[in-house]
């Protein structure tokens, strides 16, 4: 009889101890789509800054959530498709890292997944929120206030370079915050700082020969590089080539074009746009439902110069610029 009992206890306890392992072993893992403008070598600091700040959270790929990765190599006919598929796998949120126009795409393909804005402009005018305070539907996330800066970008190269007189403007014609800050905000700010801006938009990857043939030709002082669209991402190498060869101070939305040789840019602190779309995530994992997050705006901003490129095209950048700046690559 004793021996029954001691059996049966040592087997309650042992079932007990089981427990803990059996309810870890049937956690939830959590699906995220991740749809990007860009290609995935682009992407991955961007991605790999997410999963850091997702990590810190305690959501870790592989353990408590998958990512489901899909890139639409600055495609944009690809953005409805791509999203799509990531409600066909049922992916329980999506973040989507880019502008507007893939955002639109996200939540045309669904309006019950959660939907996370890594960027882009005014969500607002753009009809995809109802407020900034109330989004009230299944998106929210973060904005860069990329074109809003376009103005501060003008100043900025301005005073780097005073002798500017005239500015080539590069655009995505098919972007449509791009085409608003080139022919609405843009102007104002010109205007104000007595520069002539000359605009010149990109329909297709093809169109980038003509349009530097005609910036060329211009003989302009400068070159402003539009914030958004993703034929602007995704030829950031020659954009910064043409700006180089042709001795031009350029700037922009991204530093990423700093890094990868153009003169200076100014913009929302990405490190920290990144840290609060793992907030977001976070929040509706737990529960929150988008509708009730307010979307936020940068508070932080970056202002980078590269200084080997200022040698590169002969540019002495005065000291008091130089002293405001966040980063110097030298």
């Amino acid at each position: 009889m004793r021996k029954n009992v001691i059996c049966l206890a040592l087997s309650a306890m042992l079932f007990a101890l089981s427990l803990p392992a059996a309810a870890q072993q049937t956690k939830k893992v959590y699906r995220i789509g991740y749809l990007s403008a860009q290609d995935p070598a682009r992407e991955s600091a961007r991605a790999e800054a997410i999963r850091l700040a997702l990590r810190e959270r305690g959501h870790i790929e592989g353990q408590n959530i998958a990512i489901e990765y899909r890139y639409a190599e600055g495609k944009q006919d690809r953005f409805p498709e791509l999203a799509a598929e990531l409600v066909r796998l049922k992916v329980d949120i999506i973040v989507v890292a880019g502008g507007n126009i893939l955002v639109q795409a996200a939540k045309s393909a669904t309006k019950t997944i959660p939907i996370i804005m890594a960027g882009g402009s005014d969500p607002v005018e753009a009809g995809i929120v109802e407020s900034l305070a109330r989004p009230g539907g299944n998106v929210t996330g973060v904005t860069n206030l990329d074109r809003e800066l376009g103005g501060k970008r003008l100043e900025l190269l301005k005073e780097a370079v005073p002798k500017v007189a005239s500015v080539s403007v590069l655009y995505d014609s098919g972007n449509p915050a791009s085409v608003r800050e080139v022919k609405e905000l843009l102007p104002v700010a010109a205007r104000a700082l007595n520069l002539t801006i000359q605009p010149r938009a990109v329909r297709a990857a093809d169109d980038y020969d003509g349009v530097c043939d005609a910036m060329g030709k211009q003989r302009s002082d400068g070159l402003y590089v539009a914030s958004s669209g993703p034929l602007i991402v995704t030829n950031q190498e020659r954009i910064v080539s043409f700006a180089l060869k042709r001795r031009l101070p350029s700037v922009y939305s991204n530093k990423q074009f700093v890094g990868a040789g153009g003169l200076m840019s100014y913009g929302a602190d990405l490190a920290e746009n990144y840290r609060r779309v793992a907030y977001f995530v976070d929040r509706i994992l737990k529960g929150a439902k988008p509708a009730d997050l307010p979307v936020e705006q940068p508070t932080k901003f970056e202002f980078v110069i590269n200084l080997k490129t200022a040698k590169q095209i002969g540019l002495t950048i005065p000291p008091e610029v130089l002293a405001r700046a966040n980063r110097l690559i030298k």
